[in-house]
């Protein structure tokens, strides 16, 4: 019988590798909580239509990489490719929007693109991402990138950088595509690409082929048309993200992969993980709720690679704090101190110790082994003896060093130890 495998391109984490994918989830979604950000729970497929309009038809996520597919109901339905959009639709649906402003939730979980898999990028990937919608406001913009930054000093990640730009207002997009329009028309494209760039110009910023990338190095650079608005606007968020220590560059060519971006918008690159190098990045998307049929309200977000992110843990070597670890396994040996053990490691994790135990009736040599493999930092041996003197021997993992507890007073023993 041949054995069922994962879909090709699909990431997966189990044991041990599912602890550093863990540590890294749950530090960038405490980030974002710390930051005033509530969770949005979404459903992983949508209307199509909603990512068409959403996200736009120009960008190679709609018009090469979603995953659609017909429903029973004869629908149009699509495995979400990223987070904004479905967000959006949440808020309007539920009239979030015209609560207090600004709406700020976190979101997390798997996302679907057909793409080449690769190191780096996947199929299904995983992805923890924020919003803030409701004000245009630069020291949003700056707190949102912020949030981003904390969370990687955080993990410990250190070969990290920033990039941001401002994709302008509608009065400098629209000066802007002029002239871009008025260049592109003097290359020598395929009828594909002319397509796309008549759709939006703006794409070909993005085309990863050498050829398109030395056509458009002579294009404008949409900076240089930035309104006096949209140029303060940009300053101050320079302005909050020096008060925040927070280096960055300014990538005047950046124009992000999706079409629903203005203003602000910036990538964090880590150059540890070759050509995948993009480990998360947002930006501000004015007008985007008014075109899914909500209130003209402005916002910005960003979407972070856990499965990039914990590459470039990976990359540095950065280790799993102890609180990740198992705190307690204990080691029963005999059929009475097993019964003692199922009980003790009850109450220890009722009183909020994450405690397992040696099960299957092993011998103290098996039972230790287990207890090394589980990454416990502390073990305790458990046998008829310890029982009827009440006492143990605690032992230290890491260090090898054993110290007698009291059964009694164990959780009390433990809590200073930990």
């Amino acid at each position: 019988m041949n054995k069922f495998a994962a879909p090709k391109g699909v990431s997966e984490y189990f044991p041990d590798r599912s602890k550093y994918f863990e540590f890294v989830r749950e530090t960038l979604i405490d980030s974002a909580r710390r930051s005033g950000y509530q969770l949005i729970e979404l459903p992983v497929f949508e209307d199509t239509e909603l990512f068409a309009r959403g996200v736009g038809e120009s960008t190679d996520v709609v018009s090469k990489e979603m995953y659609t597919f017909e429903d029973r109901g004869g629908r149009s339905i699509t495995l979400r490719p990223e987070g904004t959009a479905g967000v959006m639709r949440s808020v309007i649906e539920h009239n979030l929007d015209r609560g207090q402003l600004p709406v700020k939730v976190w979101y997390s979980g798997q996302f679907f693109r057909a793409e080449r898999p690769q190191l780096g990028r996947y199929r299904q990937f995983y992805q923890v991402g924020i919003e803030a919608i409701g004000l245009q406001d630069p020291e949003i913009d700056a707190e949102v990138i912020s949030v981003a930054d904390r969370a990687f000093k955080k993990l410990g990640l250190k070969n990290y950088s920033l990039e941001i730009t401002s994709l302008g207002d509608a009065p400098t997009r629209e000066r802007y595509t002029k002239d871009l329009r008025t260049y592109i028309a003097t290359l020598d494209l395929d009828e594909a690409t002319t397509q796309r760039a008549n759709l939006n110009p703006l794409r070909l910023f993005d085309d990863k082929r050498d050829e398109v990338r030395a056509l458009m190095a002579g294009a404008p650079v949409l900076m240089d048309y930035l309104t006096q608005e949209s140029a303060s606007h940009f300053q101050k968020v320079q302005e909050c993200l020096n008060d925040f220590s927070i280096d960055y560059s300014i990538n005047k060519r950046m124009v992000r992969g999706l079409d629903y971006y203005t203003g602000t918008a910036f990538e964090f690159v880590h150059n540890g993980l070759g050509s995948q190098s993009g480990i998360g990045g947002g930006g501000r998307y004015d007008g985007l709720m008014a075109q899914l049929g909500g209130s003209d309200l402005s916002g910005i977000g960003f979407g972070l690679g856990v499965d990039r992110i914990l590459l470039a843990c990976e990359a540095e070597g950065v280790g799993i704090p102890q609180d990740f670890a198992l705190q307690l396994f204990i080691v029963p040996i005999g059929e009475s101190a097993k019964r003692r053990a199922v009980v003790l490691a009850q109450e220890l994790r009722v009183a909020g110790f994450s405690t397992d135990l040696a099960y299957g009736d092993r011998g103290l040599k098996g039972a230790m082994k287990a207890a090394d493999k589980s990454g416990s930092r502390f073990a305790l041996v458990l046998g008829e003896n310890e029982i009827a003197s009440g006492s143990a021997e605690l032992k230290n993992m890491q260090t090898g060093v054993s110290s007698s507890v009291t059964l009694r007073t164990l959780q009390e023993d433990l809590r200073k130890l930990l």
